[in-house]
Formats: structure tokens, sequence, C-alpha cells
């Protein structure tokens, strides 16, 4: 069974959909089959990963069917046939990663699956709809022989976020070194043990459904810290003081929180996998003038070859070091994650 790990913060511009994608490459590059799953209406991910083809990809008959909304469409429109799996986009530069694209009307089906969870199963109409996401991933993911499936989230505490949520092994929480962060972390560990728990509650109420609600206790990988500027090979000053408290937040009070609803691994199995007892996954600095190079090339700036750089001299030899830092980065974060899921 594929290992499925959101990526979710409730705050927006955490640059999210960027460790989604970056990760989910990583890990493919490794010969593991990946599945990214696209479940923000701004369809990021989607424009990260179809590139030059995206317009298209909506306008094509042959493809414009194959996203997030309309894979579970047959299940909120009580339509009679059942879910079946979504036909992935592959990426010519890396065979091994598929993408579920999202849909900019996804939030449609919000109203309908809040009230599906919160009507106790009482309206019969409404009681394969809590699962239909994850049979969509799970019925995908067996075709396509999925090894990780890696789920980009909006940033809202919706119903559609709470039901993928509560649908995968694991999360990991992305972070910017900002106040406005270290609000979100008080506001998740709240939240998410409820979410949890309102699910393992439920569960058994869905357990006859054509989809049934999956019996998952997401459990914290960690969380990365982005997108600030690097002085003298570290954080620039302003950015130091709020990236230690976000790691004391996490280890001080969103982990406690976690803990008492069983959403931590076990401390060894942290440790094992390299994971410090802050929970800090990594620090990874603003991409800078690597950015839009590997925008417009359509791949993660780790990717990026000289040609794609495009630049010559110290400028080329400057930029190519900094990709190669990256390249340390992603890997040392995907063999984090790929270690701690054995556990899952």
């Amino acid at each position: 069974m594929s290992k499925r790990i959101a990526v979710f913060n409730h705050k927006g511009g955490v640059s999210k959909t960027t460790s989604a994608y970056n990760l989910g490459w990583m890990i493919a590059k490794n010969q593991k089959r990946v599945l990214l799953v696209d479940a923000d209406p701004q369809c990021n991910l989607t424009s990260l990963f179809l590139n030059d083809d995206f317009d298209r990809y909506y306008s094509e008959d042959a493809t414009k069917y194959h996203n997030i909304k309309d894979g579970v469409k047959v299940a909120f429109e009580g339509k009679p046939s059942p879910i079946a799996y979504v036909t992935c986009a592959i990426t010519n530069r890396n065979r091994n990663l598929f993408l579920i694209p999202g849909h900019q009307n996804l939030s449609e089906y919000d109203a309908a699956l809040t009230f599906a969870q919160t009507s106790n199963n009482a309206i019969s109409t409404l009681q394969n709809l809590p699962g239909a996401f994850s049979a969509l991933l799970a019925l995908t993911e067996a075709y396509y022989k999925i090894d990780y499936t890696i789920i980009d989230m909006n940033p809202s505490l919706s119903a559609i976020n709470q039901n993928l949520f509560i649908s995968s092994h694991s999360f990991i929480v992305p972070t910017n070194p900002d106040p406005f962060s270290l609000m979100a972390i008080d506001t998740l560990k709240r939240v998410l043990p409820r979410w949890v728990a309102w699910a393992k509650t439920m569960q058994p109420a869905f357990s006859d459904a054509a989809y049934p609600l999956p019996n998952f206790t997401p459990k914290l990988i960690g969380t990365i810290i982005q997108r600030f500027n690097i002085r003298k090979g570290k954080a620039a000053k302003p950015y130091r003081d709020n990236i230690n408290d976000i790691k004391l937040s996490f280890k001080n009070e969103l982990a406690p929180a976690l803990l008492q609803n069983g959403m931590l691994f076990d401390k060894k199995q942290y440790s094992e996998s390299g994971i410090s007892d802050d929970y800090c996954l990594s620090e990874i600095p603003d991409f800078a003038g690597l950015l839009p190079k590997a925008q417009s090339a359509g791949v993660p700036v780790f990717v990026l070859t000289e040609t794609e750089i495009n630049e010559t001299g110290p400028i080329l030899e400057g930029m190519k070091s900094r990709r190669n830092a990256f390249l340390d980065i992603f890997k040392d974060l995907s063999t984090k994650t790929t270690t701690i899921l054995k556990y899952a």
C-alpha cells in the first residue's frame, strides 16, 4: 500500500506546493513511484508539473476530465457508476512521478462534504462522500503501483482538507520564519487532533459505505522551514530568531498535543530517521535566481542543467554551486521522509 503524506499548513505563502513538488521529484528520482495530488483549487502544483501544457490539458477532451474533482464526481453528484482511477499526467524528465491534477472548482464539493461529515451518517445519500477521496487515491495508487503519495492541500481549514488529512498516514508542515507561522502552529495544535478524534469516532459509522472512511492516524514527519536569505553561510539575522521560535513551538507546543492523540512516531524512530527532537526536517533558503530558470524549464532547481541555467563565468559557477547545495538538501529531506515512513 502506498504511504500517503499530506503537505499542509492553513497559513498561505509557506511554499507547500514547492515542497510537495521537490520532495516528490527527489523520491521518484530514487526509483520509487510517487503520486502527486493537487488538492488546491489554485492548481499551482499542476502548473509546475505541466508547465507549458497546462492550458491544453484542461481544454483537450482526452485529458480535461482527468483531475481530482472529476475523479470523485460520481460520488458527489450521485451518478450510478463507481469511482475509477485517474489517468495521471507524467513528466518526461521523471517517469516515476505521476500527477492527479487539480481543479479550480474543487471547493464546490466542500459544502456537501461538510454536511456529510456532520450528519452522523443519518442521510444515506451522503454516506459515500467522506470516503470518496481516499477511494480515488487508492484506486489510482493501485493502478500505477505507487510507493508514496504526496498531497498538496490548500491553505484553509476546509472539510476537504480535513478529509484528505485523515486519509493520510503522515504529514509535513511547511513554515516560513515569521510570526504568522507561529500563529498557525497555535491553531494546528488544536485543529489537527480534533480532526483525527472525529475520524476515529466516525469511522465505524461509515464502515458499510461503498467508500468507507479510512482508518488512519496521520503522524507528524516534521516541519520544513523555508524562504529566507543567507548571510555568511547562515540565515540572515532577521530570520534566525523566528526559526528558533518555530522549532521550540513544534517541540514544546505542537508535539505534546499530537502525542496525546497518537499522532507522533516513537522518539527512537525519529532519531533513527535522522530527525531531530525539534522536528525540523530541513531549513531551505530562498531559491533566488535559480527559481525563474527552474520554472521556465519545468523542473526543480536541483535538476537544472548548465544549458538551462544559461549563464557563463562566475555567475554560472555560483548558480551551479547553489543548485548542488539544494540537491544535497532535498536528498537529505527525501531520505528522512522515506526512512520514517517505514514505521507508518
